[in-house]
C-alpha cells in the first residue's frame, strides 16, 4: 500500500508555544516565464508532543488529521539539533 500522507523537512523557526512549533520549510521553484529559480518558504505550525524541538533544529514532519484549528503536522523525528555555544562570564569581560 502507498504511503498517501506528505512528509517534509524544515527548521524550527519557534516553540514560544505549549507542544506547538512552526516550522519554516524552504523550496526551490522555477520561475514559469522568466526561468530563474526562486526560493519559496511555507510555515506550518506542528504539534511536538514532547516540546523537544527547539528553535534551529531541522526536523522531519508529517501530514496528519487537524489538531487545531491550524495545525495539521506532527513531528516525526529531530534530524539534527542547533550547536548552542556555551560563553562563560568571564570571557565576556
Amino acid at each position: 500500500m502507498k504511503e498517501k500522507r506528505k512528509t517534509r523537512t524544515g527548521r524550527v523557526i519557534s516553540d514560544k508555544m505549549d507542544k506547538t512549533v512552526v516550522v519554516l520549510v524552504e523550496s526551490l521553484r522555477r520561475h514559469p516565464l522568466y526561468k530563474k529559480v526562486v526560493r519559496h518558504t511555507s510555515k506550518f505550525k506542528v504539534h511536538d508532543e514532547t516540546n523537544a524541538c527547539k528553535i534551529g533544529d531541522v526536523v522531519k514532519i508529517i501530514e496528519t488529521r487537524p489538531l487545531s484549528k491550524d495545525k495539521r503536522w506532527r513531528v516525526v523525528n529531530i534530524i539534527s539539533r542547533k550547536e548552542v555555544v556555551e560563553v562563560e562570564s568571564a570571557e565576556i569581560i
